[in-house]
């Protein structure tokens, strides 16, 4: 009898360790992650409340079957000026961060490459160029904050809003211009202007104050946010490029995922966030010119702002500030690797290379 009662122990010890590893294997089958926090871009513009909000709180959530749940917060909301908000990620503090590359070039040299200003003047090349340059961010993103890329998605054409009349990207000379990264800042210092960094939110009033006599952002995030009420002339070249949006998963947080869940992850980033910016950013362009210019404006009620014409002599002008000061600039920050994969992925598509 006592055999018997052992043997059926034994059997029953192992039939509980057979279902639990059952268990634990169902388990590790869905995601281990429960709860995420994101960071989207800028609250007041439409990437954050057309693609990134309704994505990160009701598709993403709802492609995980509601296990996921999201706490969602913007960069103006978290207030980190800066690569701060990435090296919070890193930290673990955050989850995911939508940020532009720009403000983080600091921390993370590389990225500057992505979107040189007067690289790109259409949007068409300017997404030939960012697809050719993806696998440089990507590893970039991965060494210097520890986060995979999940989306660089563009913000309307980075065009010039200034208080005074220009005829010319020469008479920006003794200006003081705000540029959101310092290769904008590069670009400005060679006319003879001056580069000044503030936060996207400080223009408005920096514009007001006199603090600065132009600023560089999109056509429609500079309506969006009253750049219009307190600048009176615009200069449609792009000359601060498309200032891209990059989105990445902290690392930890990415491997928490099946490998199928991370091509679940990318698939799904790509046609709500990525795709639908790319598509909407030539328009969204024009639409900014028109609303700030006292054209139909399908958002709200027309700035008074005067269009001015972009000539020749400016486009070659900004070519030739590309090649002569902004992309030695550059290649003076970056490893011999860094450059020569520029030159192999993007400066051959555009017939510009580093040195």
């Amino acid at each position: 009898m006592k055999m018997v009662s052992i043997r059926k122990i034994m059997i029953s010890v192992a039939a509980v360790a057979l279902s639990t590893c059952l268990m634990m294997s169902s388990a590790y089958a869905g995601s281990k992650v429960k709860k995420m926090r994101v960071v989207g871009s800028w609250s007041s513009l439409t990437m954050y409340k057309n693609l990134e909000k309704p994505f990160w709180t009701k598709t993403f959530p709802n492609a995980f079957n509601g296990k996921i749940k999201v706490r969602m917060t913007s960069l103006g909301q978290v207030k980190l000026k800066g690569p701060a908000v990435l090296r919070q990620m890193k930290l673990g503090v955050f989850d995911v961060v939508s940020t532009v590359a720009d403000y983080v070039v600091s921390d993370s040299t590389r990225l500057a490459g992505l979107d040189l200003p007067a690289m790109a003047p259409q949007i068409d090349m300017a997404r030939v160029l960012t697809k050719a340059y993806r696998p440089i961010v990507e590893d970039a993103l991965q060494k210097d904050f520890n986060a995979k890329l999940l989306a660089i998605a563009p913000y309307p054409a980075q065009v010039l809003f200034c208080k005074d009349r220009i005829n010319s990207l020469k008479e920006l000379k003794g200006k003081k211009v705000r540029a959101s990264g310092w290769t904008t800042s590069e670009f400005v210092t060679a006319l003879g202007a001056t580069g000044v960094t503030i936060s996207f939110g400080e223009v408005p009033q920096s514009l007001q104050r006199g603090v600065v006599d132009c600023a560089i952002t999109g056509s429609l995030s500079g309506y969006s946010a009253g750049w219009g009420e307190v600048s009176s002339y615009l200069y449609p070249l792009p000359v601060g490029g498309w200032d891209y949006v990059i989105t990445s998963m902290n690392m930890k947080t990415w491997n928490k995922f099946s490998a199928k869940e991370q091509q679940k992850i990318l698939a799904l980033t790509k046609k709500h966030i990525e795709d639908p910016a790319w598509e909407i950013t030539e328009f969204e362009t024009q639409e900014g010119i028109n609303c700030l210019t006292q054209n139909k404006c399908s958002v709200g009620k027309p700035a008074d702002m005067k269009l001015l014409d972009i000539s020749l002599e400016d486009y070659r002008l900004s070519s030739k500030i590309l090649r002569e000061n902004v992309l030695p600039a550059w290649a003076a920050k970056v490893d011999k690797e860094t450059i020569t994969q520029w030159n192999n992925n993007v400066g051959r598509l555009i017939n510009t290379y580093a040195e």
